[in-house]
């Protein structure tokens, strides 16, 4: 069966505008898209995890097309992001594979941790000039360093969006402003873009073969998202820095919001079901 022949506008109107957030800001395809699947349409999480990356990899191989033709793209810094993705997202899917799915516990903590540095980064971006300058400052200008530190920070988006689909956009842009302060936040968006395709696409293949992915979600979400990323890279690469500065931290704010919400509500659900569970009354109103 097509996985267009059940087509569901929501999900479609969903997709379209995070593509436009991803082809705009670069982030949005784990922070948004999996929290939205999860919160709003009650996809099962595994599902909505490996059905998101294949999301992103389709969604920003397209956004990627856009930034190459708007030459907004470094491929050197792609490069060295992919030599430290690919090969720890195909580690992780190595442990995931032998010993299972992460404890529900511990994506909590993962998810809280990336949502506390999306609000830092979001205030971060308020004040990228100083930022630029401390890094300045402070940064070793030596191509090795640089190199290395971005092979390592490719290592981490591996592990992270391989397990939770979050990372590849969020974690990615604030690192890169740091490391090449001198670039255009345009520039450092498509090159986050660009190597978030090969990356989310060993993760999703991966998550499909031991896990599952929901074909007719993909295809409803893609209906939306591929004119959306294509709007949103356009605009990207002819809007100046001082617009985006606040879009991008508006984008930030949500995100870290949507995954704060994801990762306290199992939490949330637990804490309810004890009170009303039989017997719960009881032992709080203590012997009669």
């Amino acid at each position: 069966m097509s996985v267009f022949t059940q087509f569901d506008g929501l999900h479609a109107v969903a997709g379209l505008l995070v593509g436009v957030l991803v082809g705009l800001t670069g982030v949005g395809g784990g922070s948004l898209m999996t929290p939205v699947l999860v919160l709003l349409f009650g996809v099962n999480p595994q599902t909505a995890v490996g059905t998101d990356l294949l999301y992103a990899s389709l969604t920003k191989a397209v956004g990627t097309g856009v930034h190459g033709w708007r030459e907004t793209v470094d491929w050197k810094i792609v490069r060295r992001l992919a030599g430290g993705s690919v090969p720890a997202a195909a580690l992780t899917l190595m442990v995931l594979a032998h010993y299972g799915p992460v404890a529900k516990h511990t994506t909590s903590i993962i998810l809280v941790v990336v949502a506390v540095m999306l609000f830092l980064t979001s205030i971060s971006v308020f004040f990228r000039n100083n930022l630029i300058r401390w890094a300045r400052r402070h940064h070793v200008e030596e191509a090795r360093d640089v190199l290395w530190q971005t092979v390592l920070l490719g290592a981490v988006l591996g592990v992270a969006v391989t397990v939770s689909s979050v990372g590849a956009g969020a974690i990615g842009v604030t690192v890169l402003l740091v490391l090449y302060p001198q670039l255009p936040i345009a520039r450092i968006v498509g090159s986050d873009i660009a190597h978030a395709v090969p990356l989310t696409l060993v993760s999703g293949l991966g998550h499909w073969l031991i896990g599952d992915i929901n074909f007719t979600l993909l295809g409803n979400l893609l209906i939306g998202s591929i004119p959306g990323v294509i709007f949103g890279s356009l605009l990207s690469t002819r809007a100046s820095d001082n617009w985006l500065r606040p879009v991008l931290a508006c984008v930030l704010v949500i995100s870290g919001w949507q995954l704060m919400v994801k990762a306290t509500a199992p939490a949330k659900k637990a804490t309810a079901a004890a009170t009303t569970a039989p017997g719960a009354v009881d032992k709080a109103a203590g012997p009669h």
